[in-house]
C-alpha cells in the first residue's frame, strides 16, 4: 500500500482481472464536507480497499481523525475524536463523467464511476461528517457564556448571572439540555 495525501485509488489493475486494490493516506488541515470545511486537529488517517466481484466492486474503508468543534456552552474550539467506517458497492462505466449514485435492479444503491483513478474524497468526507458528534462540550463543568454580556463565565465573573435569578422552569430546561 502507498501512503498519500491525494485521496484517490487506481483501479486499473482490478478492472482487467479480479483482485483487490488498497490505498491509505492522510488528510491535512480540513475535510471538505459539501459547502463546509471541517477543521482538523492534526492529520486524519484513511485506508480503503476495493475488491472486484464480477462486474461490481466492493469499496470498504475507514477514516480516523480529530475535528475541532465549538463547545455548546462557551463556544471554545474543542477537539472531538472521529472514527468512521464505510462500505459501498461500485460499478465501472467508462462513459460516466463523474461519480453517480443509482439504484440497481435489486434496489441497492450503487455508485457508478468512469475513471480508473477513483476519487475517494466524497466517501471519506461523507463518512467522517456522519460519524461526528452532534455537539461538543469542552468540559463537564463548563459554565458557558453570560446571557447578558457574553462573557466567558469560566474565565470571569461578570456579576450578571445568579443561580436564583433564573426561573425554575428555565433551570430545569438547562438541566435537561445538559443531559442531552
Amino acid at each position: 500500500m502507498d501512503v498519500r495525501t491525494l485521496q484517490s485509488i487506481n483501479l486499473a489493475r482490478i478492472l482487467k482481472e479480479p483482485g483487490t486494490a488498497e490505498a491509505e493516506g492522510i488528510i491535512k488541515e480540513t475535510i471538505g464536507a459539501g459547502e463546509e470545511l471541517l477543521t482538523l486537529q492534526g492529520d486524519a488517517d484513511w485506508s480503503v480497499s476495493v475488491t472486484s466481484a464480477g462486474d461490481e466492486f466492493w469499496l470498504s474503508g475507514e477514516v480516523h481523525g480529530t475535528v475541532m468543534m465549538e463547545c455548546r456552552r462557551c463556544l471554545k474550539p474543542t477537539p472531538q475524536p472521529v472514527n468512521a467506517y464505510f462500505q459501498h458497492l461500485l460499478e465501472f462505466h467508462p462513459e460516466v463523467g463523474e461519480l453517480t449514485l443509482v439504484q440497481n435492479e435489486d434496489d441497492e444503491d450503487v455508485y457508478h464511476f468512469g475513471d480508473p483513478d477513483l476519487d475517494l474524497s466524497f466517501f471519506l468526507a461523507q463518512a467522517f461528517a456522519l460519524a461526528m458528534p452532534f455537539t461538543a462540550l469542552c468540559d463537564e463543568s463548563c459554565k458557558g457564556l453570560c446571557p447578558v454580556c457574553g462573557a466567558d463565565l469560566n474565565v470571569v465573573d461578570c456579576g450578571h448571572v445568579q443561580a436564583d435569578a433564573v426561573p425554575k422552569a428555565l433551570s430545569d430546561l438547562g438541566k435537561f439540555l445538559d443531559e442531552v
